[in-house]
């Protein structure tokens, strides 16, 4: 038996990503994460894992976002005892965003209890806060640009990938065979992440499309976000930000204080309301070396902001009238506080909601994104009249155009590359321009799709 690999999440979606690699010797899972969007796809979550959980021997993660991390704590609930490997940083913002994802699930099931919308009696969350804490004992970190021996046969090594803080492309060398994970790749000019490290080698690549059929617009993002706040302010109204806790959240902060020390945008409070995204934030200051601000950069970032720790708090901001502006997970309106902002301000016209990147299929943030007139919230139909606005402009992942231009990097195609972590068009014009203009040979492959790399 030679390397085998089966796709066990991100094929033919953005989220659940789990890549699982096997030798004769050793079992290894790139990716641990959850699966988010469309209720087929959040079902898989529930589904009996693959394969044995006890018979893992390790896990690796790319970085910290749930649809890479998410489905940790349960496949420890399910009987995984081995090391999971990541960096630094991202083993930090694990310990931030892994109980926090419990608590929602918990949070979760009792309003379905409460409010009587599961079809399941009673409702069970997927894990407890408790649980996503304890898993983080299992979480061993490591260092960029290194090789680490993790297992007899397999080696690994971490590479910037400037998504977020920590995110990592993940080279893994296995019973003879190098194969490249990139994870979720950054932007090269994002002014607060350090940019994709480019890799020049791998004999089977796993590469993501997210944005793999769009490029982002080429807007001053300052200048965008500035003429919203100005508009919004002028008619007495409040702009909710849905934003990722990690990454996001940070690089909003640091547009919105820019602006204000400009004097170009009135000097709203801000309210970043996440408990998460609040902890993230001073991660963010303690890896210095891992994003582009300096010491006082990164002070006056988060000091912009009021932070909102207590529901009582966040209730208090969710029914004042003044103007202002509101930071608060999730990114997509899939859960947290945001979601009872968008219930006491999405109804009035006044207000504005502003997305800060890409919306998975499936999502509230994807159906308010799209026009629709009302979305589902705690199990009633909520008005939508304040305007909405996308800022692709945003995104912390890489477009087409960018995608191209790290995998140029490489100085012999990979035998073969496989494309993941995208919608299917997006992953189907990825592939035709690589095909077409690097003449590599691609697939895409689909859930539960499983190749011998030769």
């Amino acid at each position: 038996m030679g390397t085998k690999l089966t796709f066990l999440g991100g094929a033919g979606t953005v989220t659940g990503s789990k890549y699982l690699l096997e030798t004769q010797r050793s079992k290894i899972l790139i990716d641990c994460g959850l699966f988010q969007g469309h209720k087929e796809l959040r079902l898989r979550n529930w589904q009996t894992f693959p394969i044995e959980p006890r018979g893992l021997d390790a896990v690796v993660l790319t970085h910290a976002h749930l649809d890479h991390t998410g489905y940790l704590p349960a496949l420890i609930r399910n009987g995984f005892k081995g090391p999971v490997f990541a960096t630094s940083a991202t083993k930090d913002l694990c310990a931030v965003l892994l109980p926090d994802s419990g608590y929602l699930q918990e949070r979760e099931a009792y309003l379905a209890n409460k409010y009587r919308y599961s079809r399941h009696k009673p409702a069970k969350p997927l894990y407890t806060k408790e649980e996503a804490t304890e898993c983080l004992k299992q979480i061993v970190p490591m260092e960029f640009n290194e090789d680490n021996n993790i297992l007899k046969d397999v080696n690994i090594r971490f590479s910037p990938a400037g998504h977020i803080l920590g995110a990592a492309t993940v080279q893994v060398s296995m019973d003879g065979t190098n194969i490249l994970f990139s994870g979720d790749l950054g932007r090269p000019d994002d002014p607060v992440l350090v940019a994709p490290a480019p890799i020049h080698t791998a004999d089977y690549l796993i590469v993501e499309s997210t944005y793999g059929n769009r490029l982002h617009e080429d807007l001053d993002v300052d200048d965008e976000i500035a003429k919203l706040v100005v508009r919004v302010a002028g008619r007495g109204g409040t702009i909710l930000i849905p934003s990722f806790a990690v990454g996001r959240a940070q690089s909003l902060l640091f547009y919105i204080q820019r602006l204000k020390a400009a004097n170009k945008i009135p000097d709203l409070p801000v309210f970043l309301d996440s408990p998460m995204a609040i902890n993230a934030s001073d991660i963010f200051c303690e890896h210095q070396s891992e994003h582009r601000l300096s010491v006082e950069q990164c002070r006056d970032t988060c000091a912009v902001a009021t932070y909102v720790r207590t529901v009582d708090e966040s209730k208090a901001i969710g029914v004042s009238p003044m103007p202002k502006i509101i930071i608060s997970a999730s990114g997509m309106a899939t859960g947290g506080r945001i979601l009872h902002h968008i219930v006491s301000y999405g109804s009035d016209s006044r207000n504005a909601i502003l997305f800060a990147g890409y919306q998975a299929a499936g999502t509230r943030g994807e159906k308010i994104t799209g026009g629709a007139s009302s979305v589902k919230i705690f199990g009633r139909q909520i008005p939508i009249r304040a305007e909405v606005t996308n800022l692709h402009a945003l995104s912390a992942h890489a477009d087409a155009n960018e995608i191209m231009t790290w995998l140029g990097n490489f100085k012999l195609p990979p035998n073969r590359t496989f494309i993941t972590h995208g919608e299917p068009k997006a992953s189907g014009a990825l592939r035709q321009r690589i095909e077409e203009e690097l003449n590599w040979e691609c697939n895409i492959p689909e859930y539960g799709d499983n190749v011998d790399l030769e």
